[in-house]
């Protein structure tokens, strides 16, 4: 047969700090009793707290399992923010890269091509200058000075 035996722990039997059985912590706040020293006190104690405090003791209150939840949910999303944003960050190094590979020899290329239209417009009306004053000035020279022309 098995025997019971209840093992009480040190740690719940000392005593734990919190606030004493003092009427001094109760403050009525209609009366003129309480003073200004006291309230400054109070503030001074809050603000000796730092954030990082007030963090491990909320881990304390969220049990272990919602943490874990939380904590998985949180890593979830980071890996798939990071992995999305590394993906999107190569595509762009690939569409730019690719982009100024094939744009600029294009550019240049449709650069060119403009240069020599150009270039084939003013020889055109070079010639077509050259050659009716040309004409024009033979055809002056055959004119005789009562006719007209038409």
């Amino acid at each position: 047969m098995v025997k019971l035996q209840e093992v009480e722990d040190e740690h719940f039997a000392q005593e734990q700090p919190g606030p004493k059985e003092d009427d001094a912590d109760y403050i009525d706040t209609d009366s003129e009793i309480s003073s200004e020293e006291e309230s400054d006190d109070d503030d001074d104690e809050t603000l000796e707290e730092t954030v990082y405090e007030r963090l491990v003791a909320l881990k304390d209150m969220i049990p272990p399992k919602h943490r874990a939840k939380v904590s998985g949910a949180f890593n979830t999303t980071y890996n798939i923010v990071s992995s999305t944003l590394r993906f999107g960050g190569n595509a762009m190094w690939v569409l730019s890269t690719s982009a100024i590979m094939l744009g600029v020899p294009y550019a240049l290329a449709v650069g060119e091509e403009q240069q020599m239209v150009e270039m084939e417009k003013e020889m055109k009306a070079q010639q077509l200058a050259s050659t009716g004053l040309s004409s024009g000035a033979v055809a002056g020279a055959l004119e005789q000075p009562g006719q007209q022309k038409i």
